[in-house]
């Protein structure tokens, strides 16, 4: 029986950005870690960058210097997988790559002891394909992690279709002790939060296509609260990863709604590691500065695409990007892949930026009443077609006068 006391060791797979982070979650919670990596470089560099972020935390007096000791001695670092045999935890945190994720898979059923849980840290992958690479699929389970993963405070633990209880139960727990707002999610793509997020994204591109601009896209929705505008978070996330990852699928150019990320890339533009993507930034500095340019590049690729440009404001592309959140949030609801209306706010206040005065996207539903929502979506079903049909939970919600949440 998997239980919350008997995760004692932990082990981390990936010397990356999210692998670092993870690291320090455990580390910093009492955890002894044994890190592996294949690339010894990789390790040592981790372990400067973890220096450094504890060298800034003693600087600003958030602990001592003895504590940044203590958490650093607490790392072990490995490039063999044997090292981690005697571990009741291991979390992989390597890149998004199905074939990779099942080889290192299958490396771990056979390294680690058979009392073991193993979690992947994926955005989007189906965990039930990376649980078929062993033979313990009750023991394995998705654990997303936020980027930054030290500071984010959202954890999504995903369940597979074979995932025990007492192991949900027992990763929960270890979630709520590094310090994390763990919620429950099921196995679906891109699970509860990039799930919704993906229609967001799409409408946040739609409206830009239609006569917006990325930069009025953000001010609107920043000035609804949310912490960052979509065109700012696809800077800090990097514009070129999509653009990349369509190269590779063979679809490139893709359809219309990438077509202004995929004329940046062809610019060199990456976002912010590159000093230029939808905004500008000067060296060394993340703010982001307007670029009439990217709105001259827009009204463009919106011109080749065949869209009669129009005036479109700030309350509707609010409540488009806000109605697609909450409608996928519904439907998230209707098919089982989250345990509650409360638990997708959750993921959207502490791993989205959602503000939160407004409760989160279903509580902000809410407060508007369902009834006002249901119409609002059927009036773009209407002008926009299929993308708004309404969730099933939401219509039915409507009609009988419910919410989605308890308050």
């Amino acid at each position: 029986m998997a239980s919350f006391e008997s995760i004692k060791k932990v082990g981390i797979i990936g010397a990356g950005t999210m692998g670092r982070g993870i690291v320090m979650n455990f580390v910093n919670a009492g955890y002894p870690v044994t890190w592996l990596d294949v690339n010894g470089e990789m390790l040592e560099k981790g372990l400067v960058d973890i220096a450094s972020v504890y060298k800034r935390s003693v600087a600003q007096e958030r602990f001592d210097d003895a504590e940044a000791q203590a958490r650093l001695g607490r790392i072990t670092t490995t490039q063999d997988y044997a090292a981690l045999q005697d571990m009741d935890l291991v979390v992989e945190a390597v890149y998004e790559n199905m074939d990779l994720k099942k080889k290192i898979f299958a490396e771990l059923d056979k390294a680690v002891k058979a009392s073991a849980i193993l979690a992947t840290n994926t955005s989007y992958l189906d965990i039930d394909e990376i649980a078929s690479a062993t033979g313990r699929p009750t023991q394995v389970l998705g654990l997303h992690f936020f980027s930054p993963a030290h500071i984010m405070k959202l954890l999504e633990v995903v369940r597979g279709k074979a995932t025990a209880q007492d192991v949900m139960d027992a990763c929960l727990a270890v979630g709520k002790k590094i310090g994390k707002q763990a919620v429950l999610a099921g196995n679906c793509h891109g699970f509860i939060g990039n799930r919704m997020l993906e229609k967001y994204s799409r409408q946040s591109r739609e409206v830009v296509l239609e006569g917006s601009t990325p930069w009025e896209v953000d001010q609107a929705l920043q000035g609804f609260g949310m912490a960052m505008g979509p065109y700012r978070m696809y800077d800090v996330v990097g514009v070129d990863l999509g653009w990349r990852s369509r190269q590779l699928a063979g679809v490139g150019r893709g359809e219309p709604i990438v077509w202004l990320d995929n004329k940046l890339c062809e610019m060199e533009r990456f976002g912010q590691k590159s000093g230029h993507g939808f905004y500008k930034y000067e060296p060394g500095s993340r703010q982001a500065i307007h670029d009439p340019e990217t709105d001259m590049l827009a009204r463009e690729v919106a011109e080749e695409a065949g869209y009669t440009q129009r005036d479109i404001g700030a309350e509707e592309i609010v409540r488009r990007c806000i109605l697609a959140l909450v409608n996928e949030g519904a439907r998230i609801l209707d098919e089982g892949f989250a345990e509650s209306a409360e638990d997708i706010d959750r993921v959207y206040l502490y791993g989205y930026g959602f503000p939160a005065e407004r409760g989160g996207p279903m509580s902000y539903a809410d407060s508007l009443g369902l009834d006002v929502v249901l119409k609002q979506i059927r009036e773009l079903e209407a002008s926009q077609g299929e993308f708004w049909k309404p969730a099933a939970g939401l219509v039915k919600r409507a009609e009988a006068g419910e919410r989605f949440t308890k308050g």
